[in-house]
């Protein structure tokens, strides 16, 4: 389960309206307990995503030789530089506070993992994302893959 507030859910809603028609992201920074992550802080980062052949390359099924969407922008993918990644790690380490996961959004899409977020995710953290359509937040979930990279949903509470 992962724990936000209504205020941190109404401000990943904001971030993906005004970065409409492409992706927002974020970082979800707080504490663990038991089972349990809490969310205290909701936190805007920049997406650095930028088309190329590798990136599309990364999420071809078996016999598949040519992305299925083409070159794609940040309208339907995102990414946190190397840098951004480094500095989140760092100030974990200093402050204690964990990288609890990550939020991003969906333009005009359900609000349901795309094999491009299987793909380049990590299985200790939490994935939120906020269906945006013509602008206006929709639906939001959450995720976490399991042993065998499947993308499991996970319960938010308020």
């Amino acid at each position: 389960m992962i724990r936000l507030s209504s205020t941190m859910q109404n401000e990943i809603e904001q971030h993906g309206s005004r970065d409409f028609p492409n992706e927002c992201c974020g970082v979800l920074l707080g504490e663990i307990k038991g089972q349990d992550k809490i969310v205290t802080e909701v936190r805007p980062l920049l997406n650095a995503f930028s088309p190329s052949d590798e990136f599309e390359r990364s999420v071809l099924k078996a016999g598949e030789t040519e992305a299925p969407l083409g070159q794609v922008g940040q309208e339907r993918r995102y990414m946190l530089s190397p840098d951004t990644m480094f500095k989140l790690m760092q100030e974990e380490r200093r402050t204690g506070v964990k990288i609890l996961g990550f939020y991003h959004s969906h333009p005009n899409h359900p609000a349901l993992p795309s094999e491009y977020d299987r793909t380049w995710a990590m299985n200790w953290y939490t994935y939120i994302i906020v269906s945006i359509i013509d602008g206006s937040p929709a639906e939001m979930t959450a995720w976490s893959l399991d042993r065998d990279q499947r993308f499991q949903t996970v319960e938010i509470a308020r």
